[in-house]
């Protein structure tokens, strides 16, 4: 069965509270009964597939060409913050949100990227009727039978996560279609470690048929679900559940720490690997350019395996992924990075915060993790005393690998032809006697093209620009798309089972786990003699260089937080790198926020987004309790 959508024909909405129960029966078209669907093979199938049809797209896919999570965190500014200040990142900065109008959810629903209460509540009620009803419909073949009920079981599981990742501990447990004539005041609000623990039954269900395969193996399927994802969803709620945030005072890291444990066992034996050998050496291997200016192999290997869509075959090159997108990211380098420049906005701009996340090359963190910055307002930073090969005046030099794969940086190279028109200084060449060129990238203020500016959308805010996501050949003169989104990988499962080893005490699994990680960086393995808090540190530190600019820092720094506390340590303030370029060449360099008013989308209420107001209201009115997130 290929995963498509089927326009009106068997698409059940969520509930709807002044509908009769005559309706429940009938598919929305008003011309096939629910009984008529499931007596027919071919039906069924298509009744599975409006179960995947609110599934999102994410990366850059959010309203507008937006990164959505990455740029409403601390981790990149939104270009569009500024001149388009209605939209998602500009609300979201100014504190221009509600209930009854969230930037989050009421822009947009572009590529399933927002109206996240509805349309997953639908495709809840989708994969719910689907599921009550599978066992007696007509299906030709058993093993489709038991495989389609699978996935219905964790495509529930994935909604049911999503849901919980964006509102917080306000939902109830649906495991039968809810009767419309029936009596709603007995709905219950469930805890956030009970949904969590309806979501692992769900993905139990999945993992334990065998007809559901661990890995898509054919172009046929793409998009179709895997038992994998079952394990990575299980590993990153399990997490959530036992975080400060959701954990109600109560200790889960044991349970979470089996659970990863579990999980990442179950996946090496499935074939998931980490992505460790450089397959394309001709694009990625053919220029210096390409491995930053240590010349380190593991630049190459980290940004080719962003860039790069897995393909689906029973021995992938790609074996990290888990689950990836059904569709691309557009034209990366014409919305969200420094291809930019021959094209339309720069998009995401990665913070100072970030930049000063990135170790030097011998390990050290460049801050005090504990207390990285002196001020309010990170313009003071508090760096590692033991750290000896950071230099402020030359702050890019010596840095973690996946620095350079991940941020072009003032005096970073990519290759010439991307269609600018630079002075012949803002060349080099290389390799020698090749005749080929790399263009120099230059962020410093006055820069006519890449500097620094406050509100051309073509340059950058921060003083850098994304480049993880961007092919080092694309630009309007070679269309090579974004890759598909990666949802879930293995690296991703790796540093789950880090955070909730050293949680419970397991602190040498911990470090091997993160070491795992860090070898396949090249960088060194952490030190064997660190404290608890002190590896807490690393780990959460390891998760934001790793999986930066992928959606979890967002959720990250929230669940890590007190549900009475705020976010005024890391995203009331975020900073830019003003460099200017002297006399002699050289630069110097100042840190300064991105715009002068703080962002506003730090407070308490914003650790989740408030359920639409008027479905909050017709909950009160009906079960008589308020189901509203906690501050809206």
């Amino acid at each position: 069965m290929k995963i498509k959508y089927i326009l009106l024909l068997l698409t059940i909405f969520i509930l709807h509270l002044g509908s009769c129960k005559k309706a429940l029966d009938r598919a929305p078209d008003g011309k096939l009964s629910l009984d008529e669907v499931f007596a027919d093979n071919d039906k069924v199938g298509a009744f599975l597939n409006s179960c995947y049809a609110n599934m999102p797209t994410k990366g850059t896919r959010y309203y507008f060409w937006s990164r959505g999570p990455v740029v409403w965190s601390d981790e990149a500014w939104d270009t569009d913050a500024e001149t388009e200040s209605g939209l998602m990142a500009g609300r979201m900065y100014s504190g221009n949100a509600s209930a009854g109008n969230h930037p989050i959810t009421n822009v947009s629903a572009d590529s399933g990227n927002g109206d996240y209460w509805a349309r997953y509540w639908s495709a809840i009620r989708n994969c719910t009727v689907f599921i009550s009803r599978i066992d007696q419909a007509t299906v030709t073949l058993p093993a489709n039978r038991n495989r389609w009920k699978a996935e219905a079981h964790l495509l529930r599981a994935y909604y049911y996560s999503e849901l919980l990742k964006w509102f917080g501990p306000s939902l109830p447990i649906e495991r039968e279609p809810y009767d419309l004539a029936g009596d709603f005041s007995q709905v219950k609000r469930e805890s956030y470690y009970n949904v969590v623990k309806f979501i692992m039954e769900d993905c139990d269900v999945a993992l334990a048929t065998s007809e559901l395969p661990w890995r898509i193996t054919t172009g046929g399927e793409a998009g179709r679900l895997n038992r994998a994802m079952a394990e990575a969803i299980k590993s990153k709620m399990i997490l959530f559940a036992a975080s400060p945030l959701y954990n109600e005072g109560k200790n889960y890291w044991q349970e979470a720490y089996e659970v990863n444990k579990m999980a990442l066992a179950n996946l090496r034996s499935n074939g998931y690997a980490l992505y460790k050998s450089v397959n394309f050496p001709q694009t990625y291997l053919s220029d210096v350019a390409f491995l930053g200016p240590d010349k380190n192999i593991n630049t190459a290997l980290y940004n080719e395996y962003f860039t790069q869509t897995m393909t689906y075959s029973d021995n992938p090159v790609d074996k990290e992924t888990i689950y990836q997108s059904r569709e691309g990211q557009g034209n990366i380098w014409d919305i969200d990075g420094i291809g930019a420049q021959d094209g339309y906005k720069s998009g995401t701009c990665p913070t100072q915060e970030l930049v000063d996340a990135y170790e030097t090359i011998d390990g050290k963190p460049v801050l005090n993790l504990s207390n990285p910055y002196y001020d309010d307002q990170h313009l003071q930073p508090n760096y590692n005393p033991d750290n000896k090969q950071y230099n402020p005046n030359d702050p890019y030099a010596n840095r973690d690998p996946r620095f350079y794969a991940s941020i072009y940086y003032n005096g970073s190279k990519r290759k010439a032809y991307w269609g600018f028109s630079e002075a012949p200084e803002s060349y080099e060449n290389y390799p020698a006697g090749t005749g080929n060129r790399a263009r120099i990238i230059a962020t410093y203020v006055g820069e006519p093209q890449t500097g620094i500016h406050a509100s051309v959308r073509k340059a950058t805010r921060t003083g850098y620009f994304e480049r993880k996501y961007l092919h080092p050949n694309s630009g309007n003169d070679n269309v090579v798309g974004g890759a598909n989104y990666k949802f879930f990988r293995l690296g991703e499962v790796i540093l789950n089972f880090a955070e909730a080893a050293v949680e419970a005490d397991k602190l040498p699994e911990a470090i091997a786990a993160v070491n795992e990680i860090r070898s396949r960086a090249g960088m060194p393995a952490l030190p064997d003699n660190l404290t608890k808090d002190q590896l807490i540190l690393r780990v959460r530190n390891e998760r934001r260089v790793e999986l930066a600019m992928e959606e979890n820092r967002y959720f990250d720094v929230r669940r890590w937080t007190l549900p009475t506390s705020d976010l005024a340590k890391t995203d009331k303030w975020v900073t830019a790198m003003e460099i200017t370029r002297k006399s002699d060449g050289t630069f110097t360099y100042k840190r300064r926020p991105v715009r002068a008013g703080e962002r506003m989308n730090y407070t308490n209420k914003f650790l989740w987004v408030p359920i639409p107001l008027n479905e909050a209201n017709r909950l009160r009115s009906i079960s008589g309790m308020d189901w509203q997130s906690k501050g809206w």
